[in-house]
């Protein structure tokens, strides 16, 4: 969306809206470097914008990075891309991976499940460590005697 404020009294304006020039940017990433939509972003999304878009696929990224506010409420993508900025990682992945921290941190608690009777345990399992290490010791006493030692079947 483009707002053109013509004036008699001075120069005209014109505001665009980022958010309406999302698929296009989907589309042609590119546009994200001169585009005149993406010179009023949020600052954390500038500054991320910064960072990636010095990397090869750094158009891509930082479009994918934007069009996470189709799914999630913008605020919360913000808040994880200024997460991300502060743990020095701006990446996709680091920003999706907090966001999606944040969304559960959020979620209501899942309620208890009632499992039926056949399904329970009859007795719960134990950790049992020495097990595993018996295991463990087995394995390094077979690589130790070389394959021409171990009987297979």
């Amino acid at each position: 969306m483009r707002i053109i404020n013509r004036s008699h009294h001075g120069p005209g304006q014109t505001i665009y809206d980022w958010h309406h020039y999302l698929a296009v940017i989907q589309r042609k990433p590119g546009a994200l470097r001169n585009g005149a939509p993406f010179t009023e972003l949020p600052q954390a999304f500038q500054k991320l914008q910064g960072q990636i878009l010095k990397r090869p696929g750094g158009d891509r990224e930082m479009a994918e990075i934007l069009a996470l506010v189709l799914h999630h409420d913008e605020q919360a993508v913000l808040c994880a891309v200024e997460l991300a900025l502060d743990a020095g990682v701006a990446t996709k992945t680091h920003v999706l991976n907090i966001l999606h921290r944040l969304s559960d941190a959020n979620a209501p608690p899942a309620p208890p499940i009632d499992a039926p009777q056949a399904l329970r345990l009859a007795q719960e399992p134990v950790a049992n460590v020495e097990r595993y290490d018996g295991l463990r010791n087995i394995g390094r006493l077979r690589h130790a005697a070389g394959p021409e030692n171990v009987r297979h079947g």
